[in-house]
């Protein structure tokens, strides 16, 4: 499958939806809410025999009787109809689909084998690219269309991060997660069961033809031919960060993976060897996966594993000065410069080596401020956890950070955030900074070390 038929494929100018409906237990009714609600700019094409309308937009009886190209079919009928569509989008020159309609090679029972086989011959006769089957569709959040059954999707913050995935539920789940952490997405998609455009073929369009995304996730569950991935990863590796979360290590997750994607997990200890040879990181959670890829879109590399801790109260400074060590990195040593302008800055009642309690410069904004900017030009240090509580005598501490962002260049460091308030109180402060120049902004301080730890794994996999 070419890059050139990928991109038309999640840049259409025109979609046609087979299956669109004016009833709400349809999926059609929501596919056509999420081109309409979306937004979409280009022109949309209802197919339905039975109604004059589908969404205030006149339908058409077939996807043959639309006299206007279409760039991309989104089919939702029932699978016995499948071939015959696929045949008029092959007859009508679409240049791709997406096959939401479930049934194939997923379910236990021979028939579904042979219909996705049916599926795939006709995809070859027409050289046409396929999402899915069993898929929920795809976001382009740069192009600006919604080709799933959730339109909700419409509202992920647009960037740098492509989230690619087998499981439809595992989309929602990171999609939503990523809306919470105020992560921007460029591309969001579940495979399903992979007919003939699966992770080979998306890494090379994403690292080689897709300027606006700079990170890759895949979430994997079984795969027939592992290999082929691994050696397109290794190929493209050092061009851009590739993360991977693997699902199915337990035989249990085996099994449910053959009944959910038509394939088997396979033996998790080979995977984890093979993803770090490919140069792709393996995290092992969902928030993890997250949290990664957000502070790699936004931060600049961690060149080694020396992290100073800045926080406002003491505590949760020691939490996270234990969790540095816990995941592989170190406390960094300030220097003699270093440690004497922080003296300066803070009291002698003040922890004032690494973990840093600024918690007595609480009304001196600037104070903490400079505190934070020593510790970056600290050539002993190679990346920065800053944690800031709310409590009513630092309530300005949000804005004086956020306004000193906007009064500077881009980190040369990574600066990892803590930031936790009552809500309505830093809100507008937190989302103005997260991701400026450098500084990405995390829940707690046990994951603000374990994202610095993969930014700095991150690093060493990316040669």
């Amino acid at each position: 499958m070419t890059n050139a038929k990928l991109k038309d494929l999640f840049c259409p100018e025109s979609v046609a939806v087979v299956g669109a409906s004016n009833s709400f237990d349809k999926l059609g009714y929501h596919v056509m809410k999420s081109l309409v609600q979306g937004n979409y700019g280009g022109r949309i094409f209802p197919v339905n025999p039975k109604a004059q309308q589908v969404w205030g937009i006149n339908t058409h009886p077939a996807l043959s009787e639309i006299r206007e190209a279409v760039d991309l079919a989104v089919i939702a009928v029932p699978a016995p109809f499948v071939p015959e569509v696929l045949h008029e989008c092959g007859r009508k020159r679409v240049k791709g689909v997406v096959m939401i309609t479930a049934g194939f090679k997923e379910i236990e029972d021979a028939k579904g084998q042979a219909l996705e086989n049916e599926l795939g011959s006709i995809a070859r006769q027409y050289d046409l690219p396929i999402i899915g089957p069993n898929t929920f569709g795809f976001v382009n959040r740069t192009f600006g269309v919604n080709a799933s059954f959730t339109p909700e999707f419409s509202l992920l913050e647009k960037g740098g991060v492509a989230l690619i995935s087998q499981s439809g539920g595992m989309c929602h789940l990171c999609g939503f997660l990523a809306m919470e952490q105020r992560m921007g997405v460029s591309k969001l998609m579940s495979l399903g069961n992979r007919l003939n455009v699966g992770f080979p073929e998306l890494l090379k369009h994403l690292v080689e033809d897709d300027e606006q995304t700079r990170v890759i996730t895949l979430y994997i569950e079984g795969l027939d031919d592992p290999r082929d991935l691994l050696d397109t990863a290794k190929s493209l590796r050092g061009r851009k960060h590739i993360i991977a979360y693997k699902a199915g290590k337990s035989e249990k997750g085996d099994s449910a993976s053959r009944f959910h994607t038509g394939s088997l997990a396979g033996d998790y200890q080979i995977w984890k060897g093979a993803l770090r040879q490919a140069g792709i990181l393996e995290v092992t959670s969902a928030e993890e996966l997250i949290d990664t890829a957000k502070v790699l879109d936004k931060c600049p590399p961690a060149k080694g594993p020396r992290i100073a801790v800045l926080s406002g109260q003491a505590g949760p400074g020691m939490i996270a000065a234990d969790a540095v060590e816990k995941t592989g990195l170190k406390l960094a040593r300030f220097s003699e410069k270093t440690q004497e302008e922080i003296n300066r800055l803070l009291p002698p009642i003040a922890i004032r080596t690494n973990p840093v309690d600024m918690g007595p410069s609480w009304y001196d904004t600037k104070n903490i401020l400079d505190i934070l900017k020593a510790a970056l030009e600290d050539e002993g240090t190679d990346g920065i956890i800053f944690i800031a509580m709310f409590a009513s005598a630092n309530v300005h501490l949000a804005k004086g950070m956020a306004d000193y962002l906007n009064s500077m260049d881009h980190f040369k460091k990574p600066v990892v955030g803590v930031f936790t308030a009552p809500p309505g109180i830093w809100d507008n402060e937190i989302r103005a900074m997260d991701g400026q120049k450098g500084l990405s902004i995390v829940p707690t301080p046990e994951r603000a070390a374990a994202v610095l730890a993969n930014l700095w794994k991150a690093n060493l996999l990316f040669g």
